[in-house]
């Protein structure tokens, strides 16, 4: 499937396929309620001084009991953080030394029956991987989805290279594939259509799709689009990373819950752009240390798009699988010699707003100055040539904004995730948090 909509935000600091050595170990991991949307009544289940194991839970969403939310590391509870009307932010455990694991049951997999899958997935942590479409919210163990969708890769800004974070896990990732089918009747996997995979093309029991194109044709919500797009509220369908089927594979085979991963280091204010093998929920104070030069910088949890602000000592998100670092765009430009009259050709616009000196081709060092203030909706028809779905999004997000339920049904937010919205969000003239627009109709559809 060739996908010409969309647009590539092309970057300096793209991370060299080496494992960063020279970096201290981080001490203290997180898990964090915000990480996860569509949780109602996060509950922290420990207390502070308390010994954990990886795998063992620390934190339950008060709607959804069921669904465990557990440390990735072994150690000890340091700090229960707490912000206004004592809403909890985070639940920080200290790590041991040597990591210990909770075990858990291990048995062939065809000999395991779905009930034993899904408790275990529940008990372990790993359950969150599975995200429910549509709303994009951790999955209902209730929900009988009709299919199961993973992107094998990732066309966001920077992003990490399956096929070196994942090398060697083919045999986790299958039998994550297996172990889903229990709960699934068909799995589709997205493949990049411009190159083979040596980690994806031999797997079994899926249906596998190419798809070709630039951002956003790696995002799973486009890739249901095009494949089996979801229809109604009822029209239930999960997704799940690659990093999250080697954990689940990993699960079973190993009877362990395993958050290791190795992520991504990149970005403009990045030195000797690379990756680091760390675990889920890490602090970043180290690796800000030792990778992230200067000090008006934004170290962003995910990609430019979707991620969002840490700090250099904040906690890597649970989705997140990397870091990436931009010089803080805090400073005032004069229209004339560095704004939008400048024949500037430094900075990337999808618009050509710096004249036709500017490139989509080569690679920019941007910053996260916005160029711009809030101002009503500008309706350029610029959204619709970077969002590759049978949609309208400007139409979308004025039902939105307005409460309109027919027409949000009607215009597609059953399809639609913040993620495959941003590019909009980017190239928007008005300045808008579209991403914001968009979880706020898929709550408003949700709960009301």
């Amino acid at each position: 499937m060739k996908l010409k909509k969309g647009f590539d935000i092309k970057l300096v600091g793209e991370a060299a396929e080496s494992i960063a050595k020279n970096i201290d170990t981080p001490t203290t991991f997180a898990i964090k309620p915000e990480d996860f949307p569509g949780m109602i009544r996060p509950k922290a289940v420990v207390k502070v001084g308390e010994k954990v194991k990886a795998g063992d839970p620390i934190l339950i969403d008060g709607k959804l009991e069921e669904v465990k939310y557990t440390s990735p590391v072994s150690g000890e509870i340091v700090e229960i953080q707490r912000g206004e009307r004592r809403k909890l932010l985070a639940v920080v455990v200290k790590a041991d030394a040597q990591v210990e694991y909770k075990e858990f049951p291990v048995k062939p997999i065809d000999q395991v029956s779905k009930e034993e899958a899904q408790a275990i997935l529940l008990e372990s942590g790993v359950w969150p991987q599975l995200v429910r479409r549509p709303y994009a919210i951790v999955a209902n163990p209730s929900d009988t989805p009709r299919a199961l969708f993973v992107s094998a890769f990732d066309s966001h800004p920077l992003a990490p290279n399956y096929e070196f974070t994942l090398k060697g896990q083919e045999s986790f990732i299958q039998a994550g594939i297996d172990v889903l089918k229990k709960f699934a009747p068909k799995v589709y996997l997205g493949l990049s259509g411009s190159k083979s995979s040596a980690l994806f093309d031999g797997l079994a029991g899926v249906e596998k799709n190419k798809f070709s194109g630039p951002h956003p044709a790696g995002n799973v919500g486009v890739q249901i689009h095009h494949t089996a797009p979801v229809t109604s509220a009822n029209d239930v369908v999960w997704t799940i990373s690659p990093e999250g089927l080697a954990q689940v594979g990993k699960l079973f085979k190993e009877g362990k819950y395993d958050a290791k991963r190795i992520i991504a280091v990149a970005g403009p204010k990045v030195d000797k752009p690379e990756y680091v093998e760390t675990y889920a929920g890490v602090n970043l104070e180290t690796i800000s240390a030792a990778k992230i030069k200067g000090d008006n910088v934004r170290v962003v949890s995910g990609n430019v798009l979707t991620g969002y602000a840490v700090g250099k000592n904040g906690f890597l998100g649970y989705y997140s699988n990397m870091v990436t670092a931009l010089e803080e765009g805090n400073k005032a430009r004069f229209f004339l010699s560095d704004g939008w009259l400048a024949p500037i050709t430094s900075r990337l616009s999808f618009h050509k707003a710096f004249g036709l000196l500017g490139s989509t081709s080569k690679k920019y060092a941007l910053d996260t100055n916005t160029n711009g203030q809030d101002r009503p909706f500008a309706v350029t028809g610029s959204f619709e040539k970077v969002v590759p779905m049978d949609i309208y999004p400007m139409y979308l997000l004025k039902a939105i904004l307005a409460y309109d339920y027919e027409n949000m049904e009607a215009l597609g937010i059953y399809e639609v995730a913040e993620e495959d919205l941003a590019l909009c969000e980017f190239i928007d003239v008005s300045k808008h948090d579209i991403q914001k627009i968009v979880r706020q109709g898929l709550d408003t559809m949700r709960l009301d």
